[in-house]
């Protein structure tokens, strides 16, 4: 795990594809990403430390990444992803610590993050860390 460098943005915007097309797929997906833009410029988040972002290695290869924006008091993971066959390695746990301990250091006394009805893995994440759900929002199409 190291700090999003340039010669990574490449990969990232693959894994953010990826993402994406995941959460398209899941049950409440196309509600948050018509809501939520592509992170997108990843440049942008390169020693930016308003958006820290972190990738996850194997070999050297990017697996895994994960965004923080940081906005007053409050910090948001903006996106995870762990490759698929690269999950229940520890990555994204080690993404996700990070991430709390770079909030911290901004003087953050909150970390927000999204997970979506039944991704159980993203909430499995966010739990091994302390970190549990303090609002739920429900909805319907009219």
């Amino acid at each position: 795990m190291r700090p999003l460098a340039v010669a990574d943005l490449g990969d990232v915007a693959a894994l953010e594809a990826a993402a994406r097309a995941a959460v398209a797929e899941a049950r409440g997906g196309a509600v948050l990403l018509a809501g939520s833009p592509a992170v997108g410029e990843w440049a942008g988040h390169v020693d930016d430390p308003a958006r820290p972002t972190w990738v996850g290695t194997i070999d050297d290869v990017v697996v895994a990444v994960l965004a923080l924006a940081v906005h007053g008091d409050a910090a948001t993971v903006q996106q995870v992803w762990v490759e698929p066959a690269a999950r229940e390695l520890g990555l994204g746990d080690e993404l996700l610590a990070t991430a709390v301990a770079a909030a911290r250091a901004a003087g953050c006394t909150r970390l927000d993050g999204w997970a979506l009805p039944g991704d159980r893995d993203t909430k499995n994440l966010y739990e091994r860390a302390g970190i549990t759900a303090r609002l739920i929002v429900l909805s319907t199409p009219l």
